[in-house]
């Protein structure tokens, strides 16, 4: 059957040409390696929509927490106070994140079912003057859910504060141009829709942001600001770089290119979610999120009522199928995520349900309607 699909929000299945892409050995100091490095940051700030000078795009090491951390503590002040937008646990963590860089935070916690809205927004800012800064999350990939990023940005911004974005699951299919909607930052992955492999994120960023963070980071390895200006000086990264990953992401890029970038790539994964959703909802199986809220990114979905239903058995008999699914996140019900993204299409969605149904044939689960109260609360706060 050859290896499985990973339909997960990352790490993802990858193209075969990005895979050979690491077959190669490059040189951190050398100078066509340093070339790659130009080339990708250049790439990345033409993807957000971002003017040369204007913005910056700075690479750094690790995975996308990593990434994460490293903008919340270079761009945040230490006398500031940030509101997070939390609707999952990526939410979450973010303010778990502020609490350990020891920066003042409030959460605007909407549960794990609906968005937040401009409207309370625009209330927490107004009656709490202290907040210089709000963290949103663009896919909060616990839940599936896509939030309303340019509404936010227009409460935040006509209130004069300053938006940091997480979009480690959407940027590059998702579209996030910041001639349209205004942010300090952006921060993502190498290994989410762009379908290259683990190893790096990158944080798109104001320039004026970067050069106001001079001396602010809690951490050497995440200081945005140094490795942004060590670029600008040598075209190094300072500590040693993922070059295998790298380089994948450069053939990465070309592909998505080729796929018509943004637009390309956001239809497929659409179309991708369409035909997982239609065909699982005729197996029984339902979503956590109402159709207005769904991404294309990752689908939540209730785990069946059904008593010989088993999160762990599924699991298996998927994988035996050749398919890698994603356990729930959730703190409310029982749950599991189908990722929508990666190196694969909708032909291949269609057999991801026939093997959910076989699967279910097999632990004998003769239905997968969710448990009522489940559907119940959705209608209720959908409403």
């Amino acid at each position: 059957m050859g290896e499985p699909y990973l339909l997960t929000p990352g790490p993802l299945t990858t193209a075969l040409s990005v895979k050979q892409a690491m077959l190669r050995d490059w040189g951190s100091w050398d100078g066509d390696f340093r070339a790659m490095t130009a080339e990708l940051r250049r790439r990345l700030l033409e993807l957000a929509g971002a003017t040369a000078g204007e913005y910056e795009c700075v690479p750094m090491q690790g995975s996308g927490t990593f990434a994460v951390e490293a903008m919340l503590g270079t761009f945040v002040p230490k006398d500031g106070k940030v509101l997070v937008l939390a609707n999952g646990a990526y939410g979450q963590r973010a303010a778990q994140t502020l609490s350990y860089l020891g920066r003042a935070h409030v959460v605007l916690d909407k549960g794990d079912y609906l968005p937040p809205r401009g409207a309370e927004i625009g209330e927490l800012l107004d009656a709490d003057p202290d907040i210089t800064h709000v963290v949103a999350i663009h896919c909060e990939t616990s839940s599936g859910i896509l939030n309303p990023v340019a509404e936010i940005s227009e409460t935040v911004y006509g209130r004069g504060r300053k938006l940091l974005i997480d979009s480690m699951s959407a940027f590059g299919a998702i579209p996030l141009d910041v001639s349209e909607i205004r942010c300090e930052a952006i921060v993502s992955s190498a290994n989410k829709c762009i379908e290259g492999v683990p190893g790096f994120g990158f944080v798109i960023a104001r320039r004026s942001e970067l050069e106001a963070a001079k001396g602010r980071c809690h951490s050497l390895s995440l200081d945005v600001f140094a490795q942004w200006e060590n670029m600008e000086k040598t075209g190094q990264w300072r500590f040693t770089p993922p070059t295998h990953a790298i380089a994948a992401f450069m053939e990465a890029l070309r592909l998505h290119a080729a796929e018509g970038g943004v637009a390309g790539r956001g239809a497929r994964y659409a179309k991708n979610r369409d035909v997982l959703v239609e065909g699982m909802r005729a197996l029984g199986f339902e979503t956590l999120l109402s159709d207005r809220w769904l991404s294309p990114i990752i689908v939540t979905f209730f785990s069946p009522a059904h008593p010989r239903f088993e999160f762990q058995a599924f699991y298996a008999a998927m994988k035996k199928r050749g398919f890698i699914i994603y356990p729930g996140k959730l703190t409310v019900v029982d749950s599991f995520r189908v990722g929508c993204i990666g190196h694969m299409d909708e032909h291949v969605m269609r057999r991801v349900v026939e093997a959910a149904g076989q699967s279910l044939k097999e632990m004998g689960v003769d239905t997968a309607a969710p448990p009522a109260d489940a559907m119940q609360e959705r209608a209720r706060l959908a409403a």
